[in-house]
């Protein structure tokens, strides 16, 4: 199932939304893995990996932007700088019916400096502020962007407000912190991840001097409790990877974030709740394992985890796996 042209669900209240949200993370947040996260949060914000401008304008527009309308609400990150092609980009988006489109600012790969956007775009404001200013007047889904602090040398507070101030002014409202400086060379992306050390007081310092900005916080960020501390100095959180290998975490989220009383599911409630997808997915062609991967974490910390893991990593990827074997390996957590 993919969204539906012509009936798009109504779009999500996105300054709810950003209270909490899961980032995007290329060769993970995929369309199965978004599914299978909306399974554990009604109201968390989704994230697209990133898709770059000509991978959409030139490429398989449905491979890349296709998307089944229960992940809603959806974000779409997109990778480029010219702004005649992100305009288009995001008219193309629109009709699908995502729910926010993001810009990146924030990556340090030397393949996303090649191509002159991600983190090396904080070095030009302007042209951020520029590319902002063609979508949001090509669209009327809201458009965000996510930066580091600063990159390489020019990391200082009044470089990152410039930043900030400038974009600003081309109409962004939303901006997602990663609240790391970005060295774009002599580190990786992994270690771009973890070296440069956090700077939680210069985000919280953005938010008091622009009020009128949401500003979301990203970097470093590993428990519910911690989200809950900073969101008294912003007006959102964003986490990635400790989603990702412990998704559970996101069972607490819509109580704890959003006063949403409904029930919890279990970890052996979601893993059923999530075979009818899988079975769908399954008669459309798609490998077992590539919904699989996504729930290796799911009991995390608990009895049964490594036996869990291990029958999914093993079976899943053989030809003609089917959702038996997601059955297989439940038995191993009871």
């Amino acid at each position: 199932m993919t969204a539906d042209r012509d009936h798009v669900r109504p779009k999500a209240d996105t300054n709810l939304a950003c209270r909490f949200s899961v980032a995007p993370m290329l060769d993970w947040t995929d369309r199965h893995c978004r599914f299978f996260h909306r399974t554990l949060s009604q109201h968390a914000l989704l994230y697209t990996e990133m898709v770059t401008s000509g991978a959409i304008l030139h490429g398989n527009r449905d491979r890349h932007l296709q998307f089944d309308k229960a992940e809603q609400a959806v974000a779409l990150q997109l990778g480029g700088s010219c702004p005649a092609d992100l305009a288009e980009c995001a008219k193309i988006a629109q009709d699908y019916g995502y729910d926010e489109i993001n810009l990146n600012v924030g990556c340090p790969s030397d393949r996303v400096q090649n191509g002159r956007f991600g983190a090396c775009l904080m070095a030009e404001p302007q042209l951020v502020a520029e590319c902002v200013a063609a979508m949001r007047q090509a669209v009327s889904t809201p458009i965000t962007v996510k930066s580091r602090i600063g990159i390489d040398d020019r990391d200082s507070y009044e470089e990152l407000t410039h930043f900030i101030s400038t974009v600003a002014a081309a109409g962004c409202e939303t901006f997602i912190v990663h609240a790391r400086k970005a060295w774009l060379s002599g580190l990786s992306p992994k270690q771009n991840r973890d070296v440069p050390p956090l700077r939680y007081d210069l985000v919280f310092q953005l938010k008091q001097d622009f009020p009128e900005l949401k500003i979301v916080i990203n970097g470093g960020i590993n428990s519910l409790d911690s989200s809950l501390e900073l969101l008294e100095q912003v007006d959102g959180v964003m986490l990635g990877r400790e989603v990702y290998h412990n998704p559970y975490l996101l069972a607490e989220v819509d109580q704890r974030l959003f006063n949403d009383a409904h029930p919890i599911k279990s970890r052996q409630e979601t893993v059923l709740a999530l075979l009818p997808y899988i079975e769908q997915q399954l008669q459309q062609g798609v490998r077992l394992h590539c919904m699989a991967r996504h729930i290796l974490g799911l009991f995390h910390g608990v009895d049964g985890a490594r036996a869990w893991r291990r029958h999914l990593s093993e079976n899943a990827t053989r030809f003609g796996a089917d959702s038996q074997v997601i059955l297989d390996a439940l038995e191993f957590t009871v």
